[in-house]
């Protein structure tokens, strides 16, 4: 039960982390903003990303936005310790 929950978790922040990905390489070629698809990643995204520029203002560098490498970072670090400490 516990292994199968852990899982899902698991399996949820993977797609999380990879829609991060995907949402911060487009923003590199400036698809159009009235794309469905680039409107639904943004929806996703663009909450966390704003919470992180608000609370970590230096992760903007130069015109260089580091907000999704702080998310992407953060939800492998609760993945690591959500495994620990169930299967140790």
């Amino acid at each position: 039960m516990i292994a199968e929950l852990y899982g899902l978790i698991h399996t949820l922040m993977t797609i999380y982390i990879w829609v991060i990905i995907i949402s911060s390489l487009l923003s590199f070629v400036q698809p159009d903003p009235n794309n469905p698809i680039v409107q639904a990643l943004r929806r996703l995204t663009e909450p966390a990303l704003s919470f992180v520029r608000q609370k970590m203002p230096f992760v903007m560098m130069g015109g260089i936005d580091l907000s999704p490498l702080v998310i992407i970072f953060g939800l492998q670090f609760v993945d690591i310790i959500i495994r620990n400490s169930l299967f140790t």
